[in-house]
């Protein structure tokens, strides 16, 4: 095990993250917001959310086969969807599923409050984890269209694989850990419960709190 639980894995990552002030921290939901938090209050940055939802293999949800973002982004394994020969049907129903999905998680998480201002800011996406990349590549995607000033990608621990993806997209990857005998996420925190809909919303409250509400709009 590298991390006790998100918590202490937020720690170690704001430790590799100590030479930005003041960021926008954006967590990927739900797992990554615990982490997000801590790295947010350990740096005096911003918290938010951005949704991503992951296109899971329709026999085994937990692979993915690509990704959509809240801004229309939708991101394709084809060569993946082919070999399993997944139908268009199919993944029209699954992409149709998520999206409402993801419509629920937005409203559930920001109301109509709109993202902070993206556009020339040095903003720091992250997430507990990453294993195929899918939901992360979505979520550096709908961002750059935002015109960040700069684009950072920081998670505790991936697969070498989707790092190696992922670092040609972000303007910087900071990652603690990439082991070779990667399987999944969990398998590297002693805790990795299901992070619920309401830890996601009473941490995004106490970081708001927090800040006296003063963070850039």
């Amino acid at each position: 095990m590298l991390f006790r639980d998100r918590q202490d894995a937020g720690w170690q990552l704001a430790t590799a993250l100590r030479d930005y002030r003041q960021p926008l921290v954006l967590g990927l939901p739900r797992g990554g917001v615990p982490v997000a938090f801590e790295v947010a209050q350990a740096l005096g940055g911003e918290l938010d959310v951005l949704v991503v939802r992951k296109l899971g293999v329709p026999w085994q949800p937990e692979l993915a086969m690509g990704a959509i973002a809240s801004n229309g982004i939708c991101i394709l394994n084809h060569p993946l969807i082919a070999r399993l020969r997944v139908s268009q049907e199919r993944l029209n129903a699954i992409i149709a599923d998520e999206t409402r999905e993801l419509k629920r998680r937005e409203l559930a998480y920001r109301g109509h409050r709109p993202l902070p201002r993206i556009t020339g800011r040095s903003v720091i996406v992250v997430d507990d984890g990453l294993a195929t990349g899918a939901t992360m590549q979505a979520a550096v995607e709908a961002l750059r269209e935002d015109a960040p000033g700069e684009l950072v990608v920081a998670v505790p621990v991936a697969a070498a694989d989707s790092l190696a993806e992922i670092a040609t997209l972000a303007d910087r990857v900071v990652c603690l850990h990439a082991p070779h005998a990667f399987m999944s996420v969990g398998q590297w925190y002693q805790t990795f419960g299901q992070t619920s809909d309401e830890e996601v919303i009473a941490l995004l409250a106490r970081a708001s709190s927090a800040s006296g509400d003063t963070a850039e709009p």
